[in-house]
């Protein structure tokens, strides 16, 4: 079994060789804009995963797919011969979802800035619903009334015992 770190290597490895030859391995013009965006690898360097991303619509997306998927098995014997192991790992594609995980990020972040400036136009325009410090302040003496403060009824009760 190989470890995690060979694993890695070989991951970056095929990948490059992948990138760097598909053109000249698919020749078809309906092959999309393909971008590899990550290879994965399992430790023991039987499987392959590759995740890919298209420039285009659906349609150009399903004809890419497609066609990968097509020559997998011609795929898989370039990476065996350039990569050089003794076990040449199966190759599977999978269309990766970070342009839409993006798209639907950045329509988020819009919509919360719209509405931060919704608020902050608000808050410009508000006035306070009571006082402007609602916070209690200490009482003047003459405002003190002897009977109604809790320490010296307090005291009293101490000095009465």
């Amino acid at each position: 079994m190989a470890d995690a770190a060979r694993a890695r290597k070989i991951a970056d490895r095929i990948k490059q060789v992948v990138a760097a030859n598909l053109g000249s391995l698919i020749k078809d013009p309906d092959l999309g804009f393909v971008t590899f965006t990550d290879v994965k690898v399992t430790n023991d360097l039987q499987h392959a995963q590759l995740y890919y991303t298209v420039f285009g619509d659906e349609d150009q997306h399903a004809k890419t797919a497609e066609l990968l998927a097509r020559h997998k098995g011609r795929i898989r014997s370039f990476v065996g011969k350039q990569i050089g192991i003794r076990l040449t790992p199966t190759v599977e594609f999978f269309a990766d979802a970070i342009p839409e995980s993006a798209a639907a990020i950045e329509d988020l972040l819009r919509e919360a800035k719209e509405r931060d400036a919704a608020t902050a136009a608000a808050a410009s325009n508000a006035t306070y619903a009571g006082d402007q410090d609602p916070y209690k302040k200490d009482r003047a003496e003459s405002d003190v009334d002897s009977d109604d403060d809790p320490a010296e009824r307090r005291d009293e009760s101490v000095t009465s015992r």
